[in-house]
């Protein structure tokens, strides 16, 4: 599952999406994955689109909770948005596609370990605990 071709994919995935501070694009990788992992492999499969939604859900309801705990964060209500996953972590958003506010954030902190990579780390493990599960009940 975890091959250079997806990572490959996923790269403008960062910064919420080609750098818009739209949605999270370390969810974004981590929903990715569970596709990979449970998706429908037809258009028309909706019994499978159905299965895979609810440990969609999990997934970023998951990711949003553990970011507030690992960042000692309170995010608005029901968010992935980057922006606001920014502006809880560094007390600010940052328009990454601005060369003078893109240096701001990474003097903030933004691809430290305690930055952004973290989010991405945050992203993979709870959807990798997801899927594993998901592993382990199709084996049952």
């Amino acid at each position: 599952m975890g091959n250079l071709e997806s990572f490959k994919a996923a790269t403008v995935l960062a910064g919420g999406v080609a750098r818009r501070g739209e949605t999270c694009g370390a969810l974004l990788g981590a929903l990715m994955g569970l596709g990979v992992a449970g998706g429908r492999e037809r258009m028309d499969d909706t019994d499978q689109y159905r299965k895979a939604m609810q440990p969609a859900q999990r997934i970023a309801d998951r990711f949003q909770e553990e970011l507030q705990t690992e960042f000692d964060m309170t995010l608005p209500h029901d968010t992935t948005m980057c922006r606001d996953i920014q502006a809880s972590i560094y007390g600010r958003s940052f328009d990454l596609n601005n060369p003078k506010d893109y240096r701001a954030f990474l003097k903030a902190g933004g691809h430290s370990a305690q930055g952004c990579p973290l989010v991405c780390a945050v992203a993979a493990q709870v959807a990798g605990e997801e899927i594993l599960d998901m592993q382990d009940g199709a084996e049952s």
